[in-house]
C-alpha cells in the first residue's frame, strides 16, 4: 500500500459515497487509476465494505464505554446477554487485564445507570468500570 492507496482509503473513510472522479482529482491520479486501486483493495480485504453512518435521534445522548471484569473466561457467554440491551452498540473481548469493554448509547444517564446495574448484577461479574464519552472525534 503506498500514499495513493492511503489518500484514497482516507477519502472514502470520510465519505464512501465520494465519486471516483472526485477521489481522482484530489490524489493527482486518473479515474481508471484509483478505480483499478480501489478493485484491488477491495479484492486484497483491505476495503472490506462500505457502510452507511446513520444519526438516530432516538439513540442516546449519553455515551460511554464499560470496562468488565469477570470470572473465567467466557467472552461469548457475556457477548450474548448484552444482545438484550439495544442501547449497546459495541462489545469486544480484549486483552489485559480487562476482559471486555462495551460501547453503550443510551438516552440518558438513569439507562446508563439501569444497563450497568444490570450488568454488574450477572452472574460471575466482579466489577464494572465506566468511562463517560466526553468528546466525540469522527473518523
Amino acid at each position: 500500500m503506498d500514499k495513493f492507496d492511503r489518500q484514497i482509503i482516507a477519502l472514502l473513510r470520510a465519505d464512501a459515497r465520494t465519486p471516483v472522479s472526485q477521489i481522482a482529482r484530489e490524489v493527482s491520479l486518473s479515474r481508471s487509476a484509483v478505480s483499478e486501486r480501489i478493485r484491488q483493495l477491495e479484492q486484497g480485504g483491505v476495503i472490506q465494505g462500505y457502510h452507511a453512518r446513520v444519526v438516530d435521534p432516538e439513540a442516546g445522548a449519553i455515551k460511554a464505554f464499560l470496562e468488565l471484569f469477570y470470572k473465567d473466561s467466557r467472552c461469548a457467554e457475556f457477548a450474548a446477554r448484552m444482545r438484550a440491551f439495544p442501547e449497546i452498540r459495541q462489545c469486544c473481548g480484549i486483552s489485559g487485564e480487562t476482559d471486555m469493554l462495551v460501547f453503550v448509547e443510551a438516552a440518558s444517564m438513569a439507562r446508563l445507570a439501569e444497563i450497568r446495574d444490570e450488568i454488574e448484577r450477572f452472574p460471575g461479574m466482579q466489577r464494572v468500570k465506566t468511562h463517560m464519552v466526553v468528546q466525540d472525534y469522527a473518523m
